[in-house]
């Protein structure tokens, strides 16, 4: 039985017009901050890719450094990847090799399995980015989409971890369609997708389900609300339709900031937030209150 319908598909996004909104998010938000640089992590996929030439297209490729942060592991092909989408865009590169960084701690644990060990090279990864954004006064550019944000395929402090994200609201097929119009390499559009955390490792393979029958279930489970029961009425799988809901569902942890337990009338986070105002607005009361 196949895991959807046949009739099932993702609606399109319009990419030109994806492509100028988050040109513009990418530019409002990091000037927002004070800032006019950028630092990404750049790992020959097309997430990074699709980042990175929004990045260059919204600073300035003078104002953009990406990293290339390979473990022992790492794809060779990965590497020689990223440094083409550096050469198409242009960016200010840096090569960290975190091997040893990450057998540092590793190598006190040796029953470390993959997924532990993976989790060590991304935390590692994410290390070094915000060092680097020290370094240059940058903001750091989150590259997980929308399919592995819902389905909590990352790792938290780790690849998920970023000051703003311009691909998060894109199912997997939707970046896929942005890479194509932002001429993202085809060695790097067509290569499947890896994390590249260890040796052989595949998304697909991982997650039990290709992209496009994942982004097919998500749209209509999250976007469109439809309820489990009716999906399978539908033709959807129903082991498939259970596990894709209940990653959904239990990874909401990934997809926030920690919880705070609320002790006074002004908790941070559900009492106490700045509206988005350019960044340039302030509290006059506080303001008061220092004077």
């Amino acid at each position: 039985m196949t895991k959807v319908p046949a009739s099932a598909s993702v609606p399109p996004l319009e990419p030109r017009a994806v492509q100028q909104i988050l040109i513009n998010f990418l530019r409002e938000e990091t000037r927002a901050a004070g800032l006019d640089q950028a630092v990404l992590g750049l790992s020959g996929g097309i997430d990074s890719a699709v980042v990175c030439h929004l990045a260059a297209a919204a600073l300035g490729a003078e104002n953009v450094t990406a990293v290339m942060m390979p473990a022992h592991s790492s794809s060779p092909d990965s590497l020689e990847d990223a440094r083409r989408v550096a050469e198409d865009t242009g960016v200010a590169t840096r090569l960290v090799e975190i091997g040893d960084m990450a057998e540092a701690y590793l190598g006190g644990v040796p029953d470390a399995g993959a997924l532990r060990r993976g989790n060590v090279f991304a935390r590692c990864r994410m290390i070094v980015l915000y060092d680097v954004s020290a370094e240059l006064r940058g903001l750091v550019y989150g590259t997980s989409n929308k399919t592995e944000l819902l389905l909590g395929y990352g790792t938290l402090f780790g690849d998920l971890a970023s000051a703003i994200n311009p691909i998060g609201d894109l199912y997997k097929l939707h970046v896929r369609d942005l890479a194509a119009h932002l001429g993202v390499a085809e060695a790097v559009r067509r290569k499947p997708p890896t994390a590249d955390l260890w040796e052989g490792q595949s998304d697909e393979q991982e997650l039990g389900a290709t992209y496009e029958e994942l982004d097919a279930l998500l749209v209509r489970l999250v976007d469109e609300r439809v309820a489990p029961d009716r999906l399978i009425a539908e033709g959807f799988e129903e082991a498939f339709v259970r596990s894709v809901a209940r990653r959904v569902r239990v990874n909401q942890y990934k997809r926030r900031l920690p919880l705070i337990a609320k002790l006074t009338t002004r908790t941070i986070g559900p009492d106490f937030r700045y509206p988005r105002d350019g960044g340039g607005g302030r509290d006059r009361r506080l303001d008061s209150a220092e004077s």
